[in-house]
């Protein structure tokens, strides 16, 4: 049984910490550390990421690039993380990424801040659309197996607003709620992977033979180029492996935050990365070759996949599973993208500043912020009504959004060498090594992913990736000239110790 006077201890070194940082205590710390991983692990969510580009990888290099493309992109991963959990232990605030870049650069740090914020506000809002779009492709998918639903775009779409706003109403219960139901869902997705690997073992009476899954090469994307078109298949691995920020974003909610934040961040990422691999080579095994134009052109490849190797009945039960796990990964998405809006807007970044930091004084949620990551999610989504590669552009403007607002605060911390104040968790004589693999691996996906990904390009298959980037850069950018750098300062503190004790009472009302 865990001492209570220890956790009152923690839980106030915890808020000393945050106090110290320039804020108070709005947002209830209930969350274990447990808790804090299960987060990240659920927005990871290799049974959400793995199989709804599944079908991606199957025409971006085929069986050999779906294999080994995860542990590839997953050691370069792991590297982003640890560099970010060194930062996140010296500042454990729900602000993460944009709060880090203003506190460590050594001059010009509100610009830093602002450009770090906007970007984790793109890539949040992208990764909540990619997860929940995925998750409306599998229920349509779904609807059509059990009683032949149409899978028109339309209805992927009113599929989707109907998962968005489940979500939405979700995180308005309180983090209590959303923390019991992020431990369930880290044994959901343990549980399902395994459940789904055995099936595919021992079900089928037919697999791929191992040169086939581990050595297959295809190529439909219409590029001649066959190095080229295993560098796209990437997407699959680095859209998965993303979303793990989320540990940051919930310190102010966590228990011995400058620890388990740090600690959620690497370990999210290498239990997936394990659990990943194992789901992706069992899926491929289940492949009949015979039937791959069949997969490729179907609404969910897996589903068709696991319909020609089990049967229709054993593929809607597999389907179930994925369904649940993305449905459990769109509501932690959605938790951690409110989360981020409530801290940048409680420094007055975002438009409408005022409304969106509010907090509700219930259920000590963020309810406005949350509501808007699920709109901001809904409109990146909406042209997929007429473009067909709607799915993979959103991944990747998740994939660039992210990575850059990850690795711009390992760049300034790379650049102020020793004069950064470690916190308890760090990787001592690493950190140099580490840090530089992470930004060098960033600027080389950055590039990548706004490249063409089908040839001929139309007005069908066009990569919008680069508008999306360049709109929202194009707008902060504008913003910040015109406007902002006249009054964005970075991160504010909120008050005296006194003041941010007022807010706290005023809260616990």
């Amino acid at each position: 049984m865990a001492d209570p006077i220890a956790a009152a201890s923690t839980a106030s070194e915890d808020e000393q910490r945050l106090h110290e940082l320039g804020y108070a205590q709005e947002l209830m710390r209930r969350m274990s550390g447990f808790s804090n991983f299960a987060v990240s692990f659920t927005i990871i969510s290799i049974l959400s990421g793995c199989l709804t580009l599944y079908g991606y990888g199957m025409n971006t290099g085929g069986p050999g690039i779906i294999v080994w493309g995860w542990p590839i992109v997953g050691v370069f991963t792991l590297m982003v993380g640890l560099a970010m959990a060194e930062v996140c232990s010296s500042f454990p605030t729900a602000g993460g990424l944009y709060y880090w870049s203003a506190k460590l650069a050594r001059k010009n740090g509100p610009a830093w801040s602002w450009f770090t914020g906007w970007f984790n506000f793109l890539g949040q809002v992208a990764v909540t659309a990619g997860i929940d779009f995925g998750c409306a492709f599998f229920i349509n998918a779904f609807l059509n197996l059990m009683w032949g639903v149409s899978t028109a775009h339309w209805v992927t779409i009113l599929i989707l607003v109907g998962v968005l706003l489940m979500h939405g109403l979700l995180n308005q219960f309180g983090i209590k709620l959303v923390a019991l139901l992020n431990d369930i869902s880290v044994w959901w997705h343990v549980i399902g992977v395994l459940i789904i690997v055995a099936v595919l073992i021992f079900a089928p009476s037919k697999h791929a033979s191992a040169s086939y899954v581990f050595g297959g090469f295809v190529n439909n994307t219409g590029w001649s180029s066959s190095f080229y078109v295993l560098l796209l298949g990437l997407l699959l691995a680095q859209y998965t492996l993303t979303g793990f920020d989320a540990s940051a974003h919930m310190t102010e909610e966590t228990h011995n935050a400058a620890r388990s934040g740090p600690r959620g961040i690497v370990m999210s990422i290498v239990v997936s990365l394990i659990a990943g691999w194992i789901l992706l080579i069992g899926v491929t095994f289940a492949i009949q070759k015979a039937h791959y134009a069949d997969y490729t052109s179907a609404l969910v490849p897996p589903a068709q996949i696991w319909a020609t190797a089990i049967g229709d009945t054993g593929a809607k039960l597999l389907l179930l599973i994925a369904i649940g796990a993305q449905l459990f990964c769109g509501m932690s998405s959605v938790t951690a993208n409110s989360r981020m809006i409530y801290a940048f807007s409680r420094d007055g970044a975002l438009p409408g500043s005022r409304i969106w930091h509010q907090v509700n004084k219930r259920t000590r949620t963020p309810t406005n912020a949350i509501w808007l990551a699920a709109g901001g999610a809904l409109i990146l989504a909406l042209p997929y009504l007429g473009n067909s590669t709607a799915y993979a552009a959103v991944t990747s403007i998740a994939v660039i959004g992210l990575y850059i607002a990850y690795v711009l605060p390992t760049f300034l911390r790379l650049r102020q060498g020793a004069e950064f104040k470690r916190g308890p968790w760090h990787l001592g004589r690493w950190s140099y090594i580490v840090g530089t693999i992470a930004v060098i691996w960033v600027i080389f996906i950055t590039i990548l992913f706004m490249l063409p990904t089908a040839n001929p390009i139309t007005v069908g298959n066009f990569n919008y990736t680069v508008v999306a980037v360049l709109v929202v850069l194009g707008f902060a950018g504008i913003y910040w000239l015109v406007s902002a750098r006249k009054w964005f300062k970075g991160p504010k503190v909120q008050g005296s110790a006194e003041e941010l004790a007022a807010i706290e009472r005023e809260l616990s009302v």
